[in-house]
């Protein structure tokens, strides 16, 4: 892609003046429409070290009201970043509806220095290629303007401006081992460079190369391509995205009324010794899943008043308090709402050898937003290939992704919110939302058949927990865990 660029023809100075003060006048303009209209913007700048990313968008962003844009300059991953998926540093970071992030560096710097320096073998390059491509579709499937910009210089004005930058002690620091190394190994970084840039050109979020020979041209170029791609935006923004087939690989799973609950049971002495068997067990996979630097993913949804809750504990109560987290998953909050729907899940993420219990989850776009109308067709629809996707990234990353639909039937559910209304200290847990739900019970049921139909995956698959009898459910849970946990290990 590199090598068949053509570049554009640069203006005279006079001209080049006059268009630059356009473009900064129509950007601050553009600012105010992209507010109104709520629309994310994301602005990749990648390049060659030394290429004037920095001094183009120090320049890029003077015109704009810093109340509206975060710049992210993007460096080296941490050790603590390094224990998350690849994705979660920039996922973290997606910008709020109406607002700008621009990032300094990013996912492509990450790929293509490891793949380049010999660190990527040619199966985890395609790997990371796949996750860039999903990561950035998903953005603009859910109304984000995706703009990437590469600052393409020659070998010879790159070692130019690296000595230039050298013999000056106050731009000294600018220049690391990587610039250098870069430069010596331009043909390879060149190649390098172009697969990645043709890997990863889509027509939701294209390339677009800058020549950044003339650093005022360079800034032309970005200002004048950034107006052009807002404008096609706020145009788009209400046409709805396409439907994505399913790629991924599936297993068949009952539907919920084909589940037997009632002889699922079991007694008081043989819920006491299996309780205690299974904690010991799990007790001691936590630390040899910490020693081992695996991740472990539990999600749970199922029917109001299933025993999520109880379940939970029986669980959590075996391990290190240390080494897990139980997230709590409520309604979205307003900056939440802001963003696309999956990013206070990446937000929640454990590190690796740590445990996420998740109550409620990323699902409830395919049910409680899909029914009460919080979020459009279009949405919801599109949702079963990004969880699939999502949890896919999560399984190479090497994370124990474990889902649990918990069970009841319509008469249990009724009994047991009678008892709570009935009974002081356990009022808090009913409420008059709970009810309504109950209401639409029969167009919920239709709504998790699909939901586990269409993510049942082999990566991630559903285990239906039948919870009738709490006790049988609990030890069930626990040994599924065990059992997963054990897998891995």
């Amino acid at each position: 892609m590199l090598k068949e660029w053509s570049k554009g023809d640069k203006p005279s100075g006079e001209e080049l003046d006059r268009r630059l003060d356009e473009a900064r006048e129509k950007l601050a303009a553009r600012q105010i429409a992209v507010k109104e209209k709520k629309l994310p913007v994301l602005i990749l700048l990648e390049g060659w070290g030394a290429a004037g990313k920095g001094s183009v968008l120090g320049k890029i962003i003077r015109n704009m009201d810093p109340r509206f844009f975060k710049v992210e300059a993007m460096k080296r991953p941490t050790e603590e970043e390094r224990r998350k998926p690849f994705l979660y540093r920039h996922f973290v970071k997606i910008p709020e509806a109406g607002k700008f992030v621009f990032f300094d560096g990013g996912w492509m710097d990450e790929v293509t220095r490891e793949y380049v320096r010999g660190g990527m073998k040619e199966k985890q390059y395609h790997k990371r290629i796949q996750s860039v491509r999903n990561f950035e579709r998903q953005l603009t499937d859910n109304g984000y303007l995706v703009m990437k910009f590469f600052f393409h210089i020659s070998q010879k004005e790159q070692a130019e401006r690296i000595d230039s930058l050298m013999s000056n002690k106050n731009t000294k620091w600018r220049i690391g081992e990587e610039e250098i190394w870069q430069n010596t190994h331009y043909d390879e970084y060149m190649r390098g460079y172009g697969r990645y840039l043709f890997d990863t050109d889509q027509s939701g979020a294209p390339w677009y190369l800058i020549d950044s020979q003339n650093r005022k041209w360079a800034e032309l170029q970005v200002l004048e391509t950034m107006i052009s791609g807002i404008d096609v935006a706020l145009l788009n923004s209400r046409l709805a995205a396409p439907i994505l087939q399913n790629t991924f690989p599936l297993k068949p799973i009952p539907k919920l009324s084909e589940i037997a609950l009632e002889d699922k049971k079991l007694t008081d002495e043989e819920y006491r010794k299996e309780l205690k068997s299974c904690q010991k067990r799990l007790r001691d996979l936590h630390n040899e899943l910490y020693r081992k630097r695996i991740p472990v993913i539990i999600a749970y949804e199922g029917w109001d008043a299933a025993g999520k809750g109880g379940n939970i504990k029986r669980i959590a109560s075996a391990l290190d308090p240390r080494g897990y987290e139980v997230h709590p998953i409520a309604s979205p909050e307003p900056h939440e709402k802001a963003r696309h729907y999956l990013w206070r899940f990446w937000n929640r993420l454990p590190k690796d050898g740590h445990i996420a219990i998740f109550d409620r989850t990323w699902y409830g776009r395919v049910m409680v937003e899909r029914l009460e109308g919080f979020c459009s067709e279009n949405d919801w629809q599109r949702a079963y290939n990004e969880m699939n996707e999502f949890e896919k990234e999560l399984s190479d990353w090497g994370a124990v992704v474990i889902k649990f639909w918990v069970q009841i039937d319509k008469d249990t559910q009724l009994e047991r919110f009678t008892l709570r209304q009935n009974t002081p200290e356990k009022q808090w847990k009913i409420t008059d939302e709970d009810w309504r739900n109950r209401e639409k019970w029969d167009m919920y049921e239709e709504a998790i058949d699909e939901m586990l139909q269409k993510t049942n995956t082999t990566y991630a698959p559903w285990y239906v927990l039948e919870s009738n009898d709490k006790k049988y459910a609990r030890i069930k849970a626990l040994k599924t865990v065990i059992k997963e946990i054990e897998k891995k290990l």
